[in-house]
């Protein structure tokens, strides 16, 4: 998959594009329904599947000092939709610049003259253009005069709700993780690489592999079931493994992270890039009134998870 970040600077061999825009966070079933018309729309005119995308989130520009927000960030984004069969992601910064941009010149100096797309994939609340004040309507009348197609699709719903990154991320906050789930279309998956911390868990016989969360939505502070790619390094693979996400009260943290023990692991992975996805929540962060019960509870984490990931 090729990645442009300059509207103005695409070669001419990018485009040309049937592709889907959108923010993407989570790329979630909804987003794989956009993305799939848009495969489908380039499949008949022989356009490659692109995706117009932007970093920062326009949220994250507009209130910068807002709660982080965002299920994955804009690498782990890449992954995911690499994985799904993008050719080009044209992921463009929202900065002053874009977002004094009106309607039409988003669509004149955006899509028809930088990106040159022959054909573009919107959902019916997709709103653009400076105030968002352009719609999805107005964005296909646009395209009749400027010369590409606009396809705009329906809102998807599963179980009786609307699938959005919204709704995901309240499931998350909740520890509804498989419900989460099923409007993803996959695990919930937190990927970074794996820093130093105080060892604390290989001096009680839990070595975990320790990340940031920072800049992304936290899921509910606790102990989950886990599944963990490890994506590079001599231990590539995939593991299986309990996880504590939170502040770690007993030992009086104060920055959220996520602290991964994979089973049947033995060996150093710092430095390695890892994905991992939060499959059952076990129970909240606690505090407890000695090391010898801290350490029988995550025996009990352990087996419980161990049950659990079996079963998958």
């Amino acid at each position: 998959m090729r990645i442009f970040h300059d509207y103005k600077a695409v070669p001419a061999s990018a485009k040309g594009a049937s592709a889907a825009i959108g923010n993407f966070d989570g790329v979630h079933l909804g987003h794989r329904t956009v993305i799939d018309l848009a495969r489908d729309a380039g499949a008949v005119s022989g356009a490659p599947l692109g995706i117009v995308t932007f970093t920062p989130h326009p949220r994250e520009h507009f209130a910068p000092d807002a709660p982080p927000f965002r299920l994955m960030s804009p690498g782990a984004r890449a992954n995911r939709l690499a994985k799904l069969g993008v050719e080009t992601l044209f992921e463009l910064p929202f900065d002053a610049a874009m977002a004094a941009l009106s309607p039409r010149e988003f669509a004149q100096s955006v899509i028809a003259d930088g990106l040159s797309l022959r054909h573009l994939v919107v959902g019916k609340d997709f709103c653009f253009g400076k105030g968002r004040a352009g719609n999805a309507e107005m964005l296909s009348g646009y395209g009749a005069e400027m010369g590409f197609d606009v396809t705009i699709a329906d809102l998807l719903v599963a179980e009786g709700s609307q699938v959005s990154s919204t709704a995901i991320r309240r499931a998350l906050g909740e520890g509804r993780v498989q419900d989460a789930a099923v409007m993803l279309g996959h695990w919930h998956r937190i990927e970074g690489t794996v820093m130093g911390g105080f060892k604390r868990g290989r001096e009680l016989g839990y070595p975990t592999a320790n990340m940031s969360i920072a800049g992304l939505h936290p899921p509910r502070f606790g102990v989950y079931a886990v599944l963990v790619d490890v994506l590079n390094g001599p231990h590539l693979g995939q593991y299986t493994g309990a996880a504590s996400l939170g502040v770690r009260p007993m030992f009086e943290g104060e920055v959220p992270n996520l602290e991964t023990f994979l089973f049947d692991f033995s060996g150093d992975l710092y430095g390695a890039d890892l994905s991992v996805a939060l499959v059952e929540y076990l129970r909240p962060e606690a505090k407890f009134d000695s090391l010898e019960a801290f350490i029988a509870q995550m025996d009990a984490d352990c087996a419980k998870a161990r049950s659990i990931l079996d079963a998958l």
